[in-house]
């Protein structure tokens, strides 16, 4: 074994007991869904400006889909964060956020300056359901399978 895996070695056995524990599984989890707690929260506190948003991105008929776009964003952060079928939840999020991404940040359309912010976000939600898929993979694989 090489002296820098083991050094290696070392550092990740004195932070496994901090990082290993459910408390700060719990709060990455809290981290990931809170992008979409606040926007189910916003949207569901304020109605017409869901339905406005719909409406800006072409998205009809409006007013049901920003309905099922706040139990969507709800729910599923709720699945995630109770672990009840978790894994559901963390595909239903990637599924929405590689949609909305698609749909609300089409960089490609754009001319600079407002391409760079957008591609930024553009590829801030894909790192976003990327890690919604490692939750949906943890999720699975961490599961006993049935005798």
């Amino acid at each position: 074994m090489s002296t820098l895996t083991t050094i290696e070695n070392r550092v990740a056995a004195s932070l496994r007991p901090a990082f290993g524990a459910g408390w700060i599984r719990w709060l990455a989890l809290l981290g990931l869904c809170a992008a979409y707690l606040q926007g189910g929260f916003n949207k569901a506190m304020d109605f017409p400006g869901a339905i406005a948003e719909m409406e800006h991105l072409g998205i009809a008929p409006a007013a049901p889909i920003a309905v099922a776009v706040i139990l969507l964003e709800l729910g599923a952060s709720a699945m995630i964060l109770a672990g009840i079928w978790r894994w559901l939840g963390a595909l239903a999020l990637a599924g929405f956020t590689l949609i909305a991404t698609f749909l609300a940040l089409r960089f490609w359309e754009m001319p600079p300056p407002d391409r760079f912010g957008a591609a930024n976000a553009f590829f801030e939600h894909l790192g976003l359901a990327g890690g919604f898929l490692l939750v949906a993979w943890h999720d699975l694989r961490d599961r006993k399978r049935p005798s």
